[in-house]
């Protein structure tokens, strides 16, 4: 048992440095997450526009122009997908840009799995500080006596601060989490928007 409360006196410091570190990791992804996406929703969004306008003018011919547009995924996805359909037929072009998404998507949810895993245990690693605190608290008192409720109020006070910075680590890394897959997922969606495009081209084709 001595050797238990000696775990938590000593867990109860570490844990608070434990979860400075995820604050830390959670901050840079969320930085490097924000840049390298707003940069790929930047031009996702020019190229949903031009969707949009094939869509509303009925000029399949205007999206041998948005396949030109390298610098966008769904851009890139169109032109592979019109080569595909120019040289194949619409036949295996749901495997295409299937693959294409595949391929993708790592990148768009880099380091996203790190910062999801942050968000749903900082609470879980703060609580397990506190229990420790709390053991340490009334260790503390027992080996103390006279000292009564101030040795433990303060330990207690004390324990209560990790799940304090638990709490304050995990809920901006919820709602990073939740903003990035937002993101990530109209990329997605817009790619799925390239290949149903692709299929109307072929089809018009034919006609």
């Amino acid at each position: 048992m001595e050797t238990l409360f000696k775990i938590a006196e000593a867990s109860a410091f570490s844990i608070l440095y434990f979860m400075g570190f995820m604050s830390v990791v959670s901050v840079a992804i969320m930085v490097e997450r924000y840049f390298a996406l707003k940069k790929i929703s930047s031009s996702s969004s020019g190229m949903a526009q031009g969707f949009r306008s094939v869509i509303e003018n009925q000029d399949i011919g205007q999206m041998e122009k948005l396949s030109e547009d390298a610098r966008s995924l769904e851009g890139r996805a169109l032109g592979y997908g019109m080569v595909f359909v120019k040289n194949h037929g619409a036949g295996g072009l749901d495997e295409l840009f299937n693959s294409f998404k595949a391929i993708e998507k790592p990148g768009l949810e880099k380091n996203l799995n790190i910062l999801g895993t942050i968000a749903s245990n900082a609470p879980y690693v703060g609580l397990l500080g506190t229990v420790m605190g709390i053991m340490k608290a009334f260790n503390d008192l027992a080996n103390s006596p006279g000292q009564g409720n101030e040795v433990v109020m303060a330990g207690i006070a004390h324990a209560l601060v990790s799940t304090a910075i638990g709490l304050a680590v995990a809920i901006p890394a919820v709602v990073a989490f939740n903003f990035f897959q937002k993101k990530v997922s109209l990329v997605l969606s817009n790619i799925d928007a390239a290949r149903d495009l692709c299929l109307a081209y072929t089809k018009s084709r034919k006609a």
